[in-house]
């Protein structure tokens, strides 16, 4: 076992004993003994088997790979130089500078975590989601079952991969293709900041290849960031649901907080709450 692998079992150890499961969403209950984060929910928030996160901490795992310790990196809630300090103890350069990135603070994170009653996903310049909390999961069904690479709003929007058989149906408030347009618009505001960028760059390969109506919009779409909006969601549960869709960017990095929330009293507040209440499995089926 290589001086590599060890540091990186302590440091992920280590880093899992400091933060606080408040911090991270989960509710602590009275006797319980671990001081920071249980493996399984370390394992769930970064989307591995609990019997890895085992392995890793014990150096029997080797290699992991740059998604797995970027994974890691989010759900410890890391800084960037401490995410740079993990990626060195799995023998990885760490993520370069002029590449699109997925790191999230762990401010934001902190925040996705107490703000439970609002469904929050945050998402990369390439509008690949990158991290969320329960109640995002309760209203467009749990991300974790998409695979990684699919996670993204365009692929759910344009492709005809697990991101489009995914995403649940919903109507926006604004111009017949103005939000299609606007992710459209978004992706190429991002090629042109991050013109090395292999993933993007494959994205939008793979989207002009595939889709005419994506291919035909990269050609004409001009500036029109997705902001707000007004979407009505047609969640399997509890029906219709029209909620306002803010997108927040954050300061300091190159990220977008996307929100969905409902006047006070409404009956889509209602909703809401029972989501919350249900975790997304309300009783009944819809009309």
């Amino acid at each position: 076992m290589t001086s590599a692998r060890s540091d990186f079992g302590e440091l992920l150890h280590t880093w899992r004993d400091r933060l606080s499961p408040a911090d991270a969403g989960f509710a602590v209950t009275r006797g319980r003994r671990a001081p920071g984060l249980r493996r399984e929910e370390l394992a769930q928030l970064a989307g591995l088997s609990v019997d890895y996160i085992l392995r890793l901490e014990q150096g029997r795992a080797r290699n992991p790979s740059a998604q797995v310790v970027g994974a890691l990196a989010r759900a410890l809630q890391l800084s960037r130089a401490e995410r740079d300090e993990l990626y060195r103890g799995a023998g990885l350069l760490p993520p370069q500078d002029g590449t699109i990135g997925t790191h999230v603070p762990p401010g934001i994170q902190r925040l996705t975590a107490r703000l439970g009653d609002v469904p929050i996903g945050v998402f990369a310049a390439d509008w690949t989601l990158v991290w969320w909390n329960g109640m995002w999961s309760a209203l467009h069904g749990d991300p974790s079952m998409v695979p990684a690479g699919e996670r993204n709003l365009a692929r759910a929007v344009f492709g005809a991969g697990a991101a489009r058989t995914s995403v649940r149906p919903f109507r926006s408030d604004r111009a017949e293709g103005a939000f299609a347009a606007s992710i459209v618009a978004d992706l190429k505001d991002a090629a042109s900041r991050y013109p090395a960028d292999a993933r993007l760059d494959r994205l939008v390969h793979d989207l002009r290849t595939t889709s005419e109506a994506f291919a035909q919009l990269w050609t004409t779409a001009t500036a029109s960031q997705h902001t707000s909006d007004r979407k009505t969601i047609r969640h399997p549960e509890i029906g219709d649901i029209s909620l306002d869709c803010d997108v927040l960017v954050v300061p300091g990095a190159d990220l977008r907080m996307v929100t969905y929330t409902a006047a006070a009293g409404s009956d889509d507040a209602g909703k809401l709450d029972l989501l919350r209440v249900t975790n997304g499995r309300a009783a009944g089926t819809l009309p």
